[in-house]
């Protein structure tokens, strides 16, 4: 996607402000708690006003937004969110198709924009990894220009052995830091076999997002990405230790935290209530 200085102009004018009011604002604040819609998502494509206001009345003060509520034409969905006292600083745009997303990201006034999963025929080897990598460096520069930043998102894949290296480390060492940043998933780290904690102490500054999900223990760790891999429950209720992953955040300045279930045993708001008390204790402590 190439603009002319021109074009470059207006999509700051445009775009680019409101991303920078808002990083000055969080800087001022303590950090919110966000949800990732994906959560909620069989309520919000069905009243995404409605379950909108119902994440607020929770408490949380951010969404990161994910691809079916793209339907929304981008100011009508910024519209909504701001109307039930919400921002959204991130969204999830699928790998395939994204760069013509990033306009439409730029109006809806993200600060970033986050790949969440690679392709199938991409995971499976280095040379898949290393495309990605270089894929996500040309990303990452054409969000810079819009006034954004480009960003990655972990499952347990990654963490699949390729000879030295597994597929998350090559994806961190070809990737540019000035381009690319990290959204680290705690469940799908752990899920791995991984310390999440570990890897925001090793990675700092690299990561800027943390999706916070819980782990039901007694359940074996995998690299697959399957059905048999999702043990998920709500934050506080399983096997990570939170206080000292929250700890590490503060100290690593994380900008942002956004509670994600993938499947929820009771009602999805209910599910981001519990996790929502549970932080909020965390944080007060």
């Amino acid at each position: 996607m190439m603009h002319s200085r021109r074009s470059f102009l207006r999509y700051s004018l445009a775009c680019g402000a409101a991303p920078l009011y808002r990083m000055a604002k969080f800087a001022e604040s303590a950090r919110p708690l966000g949800v990732q819609l994906y959560t909620v998502r069989n309520e919000a494509e069905r009243d995404l006003p409605a379950v909108l206001r119902q994440i607020h009345a929770i408490g949380y003060q951010e969404v990161e937004t994910y691809w079916n509520v793209y339907s929304h034409p981008a100011r009508e969905l910024r519209r909504m969110i701001a109307d039930a006292g919400l921002r959204a600083p991130s969204g999830h745009f699928d790998y395939e198709g994204l760069p013509a997303k990033l306009d439409y990201a730029c109006e809806l006034g993200l600060q970033y924009v986050i790949c969440p999963l690679l392709p199938t025929q991409l995971r499976d080897s280095e040379d898949g990894f290393r495309q990605a990598a270089a894929q996500f460096n040309q990303w990452g520069s054409q969000a810079k220009k819009l006034g954004m930043r480009f960003g990655f998102h972990n499952h347990n894949y990654e963490f699949r052995s390729f000879g030295a290296a597994t597929g998350f480390d090559i994806l961190v060492q070809h990737t540019e830091p000035q381009l690319v940043c990290l959204e680290l998933d705690c469940y799908w780290a752990t899920q791995a076999g991984r310390d999440p904690a570990q890897l925001l102490q090793e990675l700092g500054s690299r990561i800027r997002l943390l999706h916070l999900k819980d782990r039901k223990p007694g359940f074996a760790v995998s690299q697959e990405l399957n059905a048999a891999a999702g043990h998920f429950t709500e934050v506080g209720k399983g096997t990570i230790d939170w206080p000292r992953l929250l700890q590490l955040a503060r100290e690593k300045r994380v900008a942002h935290l956004f509670v994600e279930q993938d499947e929820t045993e009771i009602p999805a708001v209910e599910s981001l209530r519990i996790s929502y008390e549970y932080l909020k204790r965390v944080t007060r402590s």
